[in-house]
């Protein structure tokens, strides 16, 4: 539902139906005259739903800048990501496309294909300035036409400030404000010595209950708050220059936390992420949408709002009308998303990844795990593992992880969150958010359930056949003979190495 909703489509449509080469431009100094927006996008590494205040978790993790963005515009609580996991996840925002569809793209430590086509690129060709910093696509080998080109523009070692400096007079802007926190590895105990009281913490329910876990998420939520200093500063230096309201500031994160059962796993701790955008006048003040998100629809929601056509292989939708007037009924009524190779750790001679789907609808998560066979999370036999010294490696490495798996037979709720973080699971999986929110118990063996297992593993069948998976109908793809481009993660001797 959407609060405080007045649609200014009027002024839309005059900003983004025009050809891009025959709109007067701004003059780069000063707000007010321009009629294409700049676009700040900044994006946390590894920062997952709902961590921040204005999802009502600010008992412990201060998020002010993103509250702002999410206070003076929209505030979305259903947006997911395309795969939990970093590659896949941004080379999907930049490409506007499911990430299944990108060839080698769809797994961490790969490349992007030379045929494929990105928005700050297009929007470069369009006469934006455009440019990065810190973490923007990746990690993986660049090749090909992206070499010396990086997907999201120039890196400004100097930040925003830098870019702003070197911006042409009369050029829209375009920036990937890419931070490399919360991702692992943290000072320990920073998050209580920065004043932190871990006990307020609300931790995910397949967590045990242990001050050793509480400690790590408010390390975490440490690194939650030095991204959003940055996303402040970056505020800051629009306002100081008069541009903040010509501009659309999106704030998100490339998928959950780095932490057992979230970041490279389907179920909402991994796929869900914090999602606002701010855009001045031409959006009301103060909505709050429940429709469905993925994060594909970044890309033609900024090329839309330049008024630069979408290239015909973009599976993302344009959030513009949702944000300037069509509120929920613009959205999705459900989203998809997969995973195919986070870390090449399966035992020889199976090195493969875990290849799995899932349909998030507001009632029902369903998963299909095409390798049951396989570990989820890599194996835990690291000796034999395809990549040198990886346990568990689809899970980085940190105190949670550790006391998580050495305490696994302390007793059943040990024994419980291990099996829910580790352990094997079935080919399907279906959970019903209305009695299990935390997505804890597999109901797709009851009878009760087969039915409505029945109509949505159609449904996700028919989606991802239209959506181009390989799995489903699509081109034939091997995803787990694409080579892994990455260096081997340690296995930790007491938990407190990070990947």
């Amino acid at each position: 539902m959407r609060s405080k909703l007045a649609p200014l489509l009027g002024i839309l449509l005059a900003a983004t139906c025009a050809p891009a080469d025959d709109r007067p431009q701004p003059d780069g100094g000063g707000g007010g005259g321009a009629t294409r927006p700049n676009i700040l996008f900044c994006i946390a590494d590894d920062w997952g739903w709902p961590h921040a205040g204005a999802y009502g978790n600010d008992a412990v993790v201060q998020t002010p800048a993103f509250d702002r963005v999410a206070r003076e515009g929209v505030l979305f609580r259903n947006a997911y990501v395309s795969s939990p996991s970093c590659t896949p996840s941004r080379n999907a925002i930049l490409t506007g496309q499911w990430h299944w569809r990108l060839g080698a793209g769809a797994n961490l430590w790969s490349t992007l294909g030379d045929e494929l086509e990105v928005y700050p690129h297009l929007l470069r060709d369009a006469g934006y300035h455009v440019g990065s910093w810190r973490k923007s696509w990746g990690p993986g080998k660049l090749t090909g036409k992206w070499k010396g080109d990086p997907p999201a523009g120039k890196v400004y070692r100097g930040g925003f400030a830098e870019f702003l400096a070197a911006r042409p007079a009369g050029k829209p802007f375009c920036f990937w404000l890419g931070a490399f926190d919360p991702h692992r590895g943290y000072k320990l105990h920073s998050g209580r010595e920065s004043g932190m009281d871990p006990s307020e913490i609300k931790l995910f329910a397949h967590f045990p209950d242990h001050e050793t876990v509480r400690g790590d998420v408010a390390d975490y939520y440490f690194e939650v708050g030095r991204f959003d200093s940055d996303v402040a500063r970056a505020i800051g230096l629009l306002e100081e220059r008069g541009e903040l309201e010509d501009t659309i500031v999106v704030v998100t994160g490339d998928h959950g936390m780095p932490f057992p059962r979230c970041k490279s796993n389907l179920y909402d701790s991994g796929t869900r992420v914090p999602l606002a955008l701010r855009w001045g006048a031409r959006v009301e003040q103060g909505q709050v949408l429940d429709g469905f998100v993925s994060t594909t629809d970044l890309a033609p929601t900024f090329l839309g709002a330049a008024g630069v056509e979408v290239p015909g292989a973009v599976t993302g939708r344009s959030l513009l009308p949702a944000v300037t007037g069509g509120g929920d009924a613009d959205l999705r009524p459900h989203v998809i998303f997969g995973k195919e190779r986070h870390v090449p750790a399966q035992e020889a001679p199976d090195r493969g990844g875990y290849p799995s789907r899932a349909l998030r609808t507001p009632g029902f998560l369903v998963i299909r795990n095409h390798r049951p066979d396989r570990w989820p999370n890599g194996t835990p036999n690291w000796r034999q593992a395809a990549v040198a010294g990886a346990w568990y490696a689809d899970t980085d490495n940190g105190p949670t992880k550790t006391y998580i798996v050495e305490n696994r037979e302390r007793d059943e709720a040990h024994g419980r969150s291990y099996r829910l973080c580790f352990g094997k699971r079935p080919a399907l999986e279906l959970y019903d958010l209305g009695r299990d929110p935390d997505q804890l118990v597999n109901v797709a063996g009851e009878e009760a359930y087969a039915a409505r297992l029945a109509a949505l593993e159609k449904q996700l069948t028919s989606e991802l056949a239209a959506a181009g998976d390989p799995r489903h109908g699509g081109d034939s793809f091997d995803f787990d003979a694409v080579p892994y481009h990455g260096g081997a993660p340690k296995h930790p001797e007491h938990g407190k190495a990070g990947r």
